[in-house]
């Protein structure tokens, strides 16, 4: 399965190499070869970039699981940070069970996501009404292509574990733990969307 959004981006890189490779076997036109080449490489790594594999999402109320995949590289507080690299999958999902309060788009800058100061960067914060509180998801884009796509509106009511986003390329993503949950992953831990508890009442 691929995510959403994900087809104009790889049709283009299809597109490229299959003209390409017909320039260069037809008509033999230069640096053809090269191109059709290169554009393939970028298909399979397309391909390979907006994967999204369904998942087997053990809900439960009294957790909250990975918003995303990656490594956590930060705990500030009741703050979790999560850096996605390019090998994984880059879709997000909702940590637990409750209704979209409200969705901020930011502008920003270019800094690397895994840096203190990318909170600069483009970034989206969802803000998700729970029975424990308002729990913040902030996705923050990366160098590359600074595009955060987000699949859901203010007023819909999400599933933990649902997919409600996704960062094309380097990025990272931020969220919140209420009060009255304690935090049993640390700094270093690897963790996948959906999968990972990265919460629990007290």
């Amino acid at each position: 399965m691929l995510a959403k959004g994900s087809f104009p981006w790889i049709l283009t890189s299809i597109t490229i190499s299959v003209i390409s490779s017909l320039a260069y076997i037809l008509y033999k036109v230069p640096h053809s070869g090269t191109i059709a080449i290169i554009a393939l490489s970028v298909t399979i790594f397309f391909l390979f970039f907006f994967r999204d594999p369904e998942r087997e999402i053990k809900e439960h109320d009294n957790h909250m699981l990975s918003p995303a995949d990656g490594k956590i590289v930060d705990i500030r507080g009741r703050k979790i940070c999560i850096f996605m690299n390019f090998q994984n999958v880059h879709v997000n999902r909702v940590p637990i069970n409750g209704k979209i309060h409200t969705i901020e788009h930011k502008k920003g800058g270019y800094i690397p996501a895994f840096c203190k100061d990318s909170h600069r960067n483009e970034r989206s914060h969802t803000f998700i009404e729970t029975d424990h509180g308002i729990v913040e998801v902030i996705q923050i884009a990366g160098t590359v292509t600074r595009r955060i796509v987000s699949y859901v509106q203010e007023g819909d009511y999400m599933k933990q574990g649902q997919r409600f986003g996704m960062i094309r390329f380097g990025s990272r993503v931020d969220v919140t733990i209420p009060d009255n949950f304690e935090i049993n992953i640390k700094k270093g831990d690897r963790v996948f969307a959906g999968e990972t508890v990265i919460a629990r009442i007290k």
